[in-house]
């Protein structure tokens, strides 16, 4: 049996234009219910992807610079922490 690859996740940028057109699609109103519910689908995955990028950012300046505002480096949490 021949495994394939799983596609790559958009980056944040990327996902989150793909996210508005989804948005203003859904918006008109004129897909079936079976396409609004793809589309919904995929807009779910989407902001779940967005949503990681931006906590992964948040956590990466957190490390970088104390409340003191000096910087410092700390290893990053592993994505299975």
């Amino acid at each position: 049996m021949v495994k394939t690859a799983k596609p790559a996740a958009p980056d944040f940028e990327a996902a989150l234009k793909e996210l508005e057109k989804i948005v203003a699609t859904l918006e008109k109103g004129d897909l079936s219910l079976d396409a609004a519910l793809k589309h919904f689908e995929r807009g779910i995955t989407l902001t779940r992807l967005c949503q990681t990028a931006l906590k992964q950012a948040e956590l990466k300046v957190e490390m970088l610079i104390d409340k003191d505002g000096q910087q410092k480096l700390a290893a990053l949490p592993s994505e299975d922490e």
